[in-house]
């Protein structure tokens, strides 16, 4: 059978569509579907339940009034009764659907105007939900474009199947675009919106770089090299840490290349940004002073549990280890994961001396103990009186110039001194009005107690609902300079792991959790 030229030219219009927006034809024929059954509604009525069918084939287009079959009608447009069913169709039975034909329509103007309204609408959804299934998986690659226009500095790029957005924070500084320009860059987020799928590009984001490396080391790419941390400062300087599996090829030169080919390549895609490309190190100390390059490093002290390290360098080398507006430590820190603080030779010896000093004073004054002891315990490495209480008294004999005796008359006074500083506590923290249950929190000296209830927690719940932050301290940026505020238990060495479980003890104390219901991290508390 011929098929009309008509019908030719529906599936013929369906195929092109489908085409040119990259979606599935049978998606395009079900858009004419609807559209054709909205069309016969407002001819038949829109009380009818119509069912329309557009032959993939022959492009026939053929209409049914749908009727479910019950015992009772109630509603002719959509019921009928079994007996009138059984008549179009003997197997019928109650519950099922009755199709009757009806004869074609022609579209009258408005008709033809909702129903291409109606396709428009179904193919334009279509389209975005193949776009959004496309980049949804390619989030964390590196895609080219061609700017297609650029609005209040914000760069709108067409990748060919889909709309992407730059916003002007993800641009390098100074970096311009005009439309017809290509432009590469990393995508970071891609999010389902009301008004279609929204693909989020960036060039300024850390991933950026180490992807460009990928391209141009084929060692990255094969994962014999594996780029472990990347820190930014957009359009000015960069820190890429990097460690080989072979230990026959040497990571930092397989990124350089030869005379600099790779690394020029990645710096000429990010506008001249200067790249120091660091051997990773499983040590956090030799990957910390690697990191701080070109500085150099003469001695680091590290407190994992507060993932702190104090780091000494030469007088001459303060400037250079700093950075210009503290820009090379920041990177360090943003590499290693360590929050540095750099201290000269002379700063380092002037507060060991001053340590000393201090400590002295406290064992003279704690323990009623002369200069010379004083200064033999400080100088053993004792820093607070409940060290002295507590060590095992044959440990503390040992110490050269201490003996047997001496070392249990020192303990002896160490513990007179905790016992009368821990009443004054006590004696403090009630008149603070800090509730007794707070003073039975696992993890808690009398101090620490002290201290929060200066600090207006006094309660339970008040301690229940602080965050690890406001134990331990943190950092924000106030008019561009990052600056450090101070948390509450800050002074005695509380670690993020330690203010953990400490706000985890007051939570199950106060009943806001039970002991066998997983909780919540504490750093959640404010969110």
């Amino acid at each position: 059978m011929a098929i009309s030229a008509n019908r030719l030219e529906l599936l013929q219009i369906a195929d092109a569509v489908a085409r040119e927006k990259s979606i599935d034809k049978q998606v395009v024929i079900s858009a004419m579907e609807e559209a054709i059954q909205k069309a016969a509604k407002s001819r038949y009525g829109q009380e009818n339940e119509i069912k329309a069918e557009i032959d993939p084939k022959t492009g026939e287009t053929r209409l049914h009034r749908l009727r479910l079959v019950v015992e009772k009608v109630e509603n002719e447009s959509t019921e009928i009764t079994l007996d009138e069913a059984q008549i179009r169709n003997p197997a019928a039975q109650t519950g099922d659907l009755i199709a009757e034909p009806l004869p074609p329509i022609d579209f009258g103007r408005i008709a033809a105007q909702a129903a291409k309204q109606v396709i428009f609408q179904k193919v334009r959804d279509a389209e975005r939900e193949r776009q959004y299934d496309e980049f949804k998986d390619r989030i964390g690659e590196i895609v080219h474009g061609i700017v297609k226009r650029v609005e209040y500095g914000n760069v709108i790029v067409d990748l060919g199947r889909g709309e992407a957005f730059v916003r002007r924070d993800e641009l390098l500084p100074r970096e311009t675009f005009r439309t017809g320009d290509r432009v590469r860059a990393y995508v970071f987020d891609v999010r389902r919106e009301t008004r279609g799928p929204q693909i989020f590009l960036s060039r300024t984001h850390p991933q950026f770089m180490a992807k460009l490396f990928a391209q141009e080391v084929p060692e990255i790419y094969d994962g014999i090299i594996e780029i472990k941390s990347v820190a930014r400062d957009p359009g000015s300087r960069a820190k890429i840490a990097v460690v080989s599996k072979d230990s026959s090829i040497d990571p930092v030169g397989a990124c350089v290349g030869m005379r600099g080919s790779r690394v020029q390549a990645v710096v000429q895609e990010l506008q001249g940004e200067k790249i120091d490309i660091i051997p990773w190190s499983l040590d956090p100390a030799n990957f910390i002073v690697n990191s701080l390059a070109p500085a150099e490093v003469a001695k680091v002290v590290l407190d994992e549990d507060t993932r702190r390290i104090e780091v000494v360098v030469p007088d001459d080398q303060l400037s250079l280890a700093i950075g210009r507006r503290g820009q090379n430590v920041r990177l360090a820190s943003q590499l290693t994961g360590w929050q540095i603080d750099i201290l000269t030779e002379a700063e380092e010896s002037e507060r060991r001396q001053e340590q000393f000093r201090s400590r002295t004073n406290l064992f003279m004054t704690a323990l009623d103990a002369d200069e010379t002891l004083a200064q033999l315990l400080a100088s053993e490495g004792f820093g607070t009186v409940e060290e002295v209480a507590f060590i095992p008294a044959e440990e503390l004999a040992e110490i050269q110039g201490i003996g047997e005796e001496t070392a249990q008359e020192l303990q002896a006074r160490a513990t007179d001194f905790l016992e009368k500083q821990n009443a004054a506590l006590e004696a403090k923290r009630r008149e603070l009005g800090v509730e007794d249950a707070m003073a039975e929190i696992e993890g808690l000296t009398p101090s620490m107690v002290v201290a929060l209830g200066e600090g207006g927690i006094k309660t339970l719940d008040d301690l229940a609902g602080c965050a690890s932050d406001d134990l331990t301290g943190w950092n924000e940026s106030v008019n561009g300079e990052r600056k450090h505020q101070a948390g509450l238990l800050e002074s005695f060495g509380v670690g993020i792991e330690e203010a953990n479980a400490i706000v985890m003890n007051a939570r199950r104390a106060a009943g806001w959790i039970k002991d066998d219901e997983p909780a919540a991290p504490a750093e959640a508390a404010e969110a």
